[in-house]
């Protein structure tokens, strides 16, 4: 297992076309040559890893917990963990997982890496995981220059937890709408796409 690791002494503030069309999901300029990583500040050892099986029923219970993602089953995150662990990571503190994003390189744009869901324990929101996990997922994915995400217009998390992405890698961001309502039915709200890159590492 590849993994990052954060210590409890580091701490730099506040940083902030589917794969299966199965699943469902709401949360789903110049390169630089040192890209500043985001630090999380979460208090003791953080631990950034790619995900195991059975870490899957963890990430479908933080993402049932977050109240705003699309919660797919159980058997949707221990079967991603199994087969998509390589472009997903964990974040583990005290042995517990915290927080999670699953991505996919797609398929007609292997270069492009995109993020499906971005969750976050509770406990642990505000204080730069999702960040943390979005640069170690990038940095470790070989070969990708882009990354691709789908941002409901009412999440401002989200769309902030993506712009400063950008902002740290020095990358441009295109936006516009990927699915629209009448797509998704139910009342869903449009799928705005951010297509960040191509992105320094």
């Amino acid at each position: 297992m590849i993994a990052l690791t954060f210590l409890a002494a580091v701490d730099h503030g506040e940083i902030g076309a589917a794969v299966s069309r199965l699943l469902s999901s709401r949360d789903m300029a110049a390169p630089v040559e040192s890209p500043v990583l985001a630090r999380p500040n979460i208090g003791e050892e953080l631990t950034i890893g790619h995900p195991e099986v059975s870490d899957g029923v963890a990430c479908w219970r933080i993402a049932e917990a977050t109240g705003v993602l699309d919660l797919n089953s159980r058997y949707a995150y221990l079967l991603w963990c199994r087969d998509f662990a390589a472009t997903s990571v964990v974040a583990r503190h005290g042995g517990d997982v915290i927080g999670f994003v699953t991505g996919f390189r797609r398929p007609e744009v292997p270069s492009t890496l995109v993020v499906w869901q971005v969750g976050v324990d509770a406990a642990a929101r505000g204080r730069g995981v999702a960040a943390a996990m979005l640069d170690a997922l990038f940095d470790r994915v070989p070969g990708v220059d882009h990354l691709e995400a789908t941002v409901t217009p009412d999440n401002t998390g989200s769309i902030a937890l993506f712009n400063r992405f950008a902002e740290r890698r020095g990358a441009p961001v295109h936006r516009g709408e990927l699915f629209g309502a009448e797509l998704l039915g139910n009342g869903h709200a449009p799928e705005i796409l951010f297509r960040i890159g191509p992105v320094g590492r």
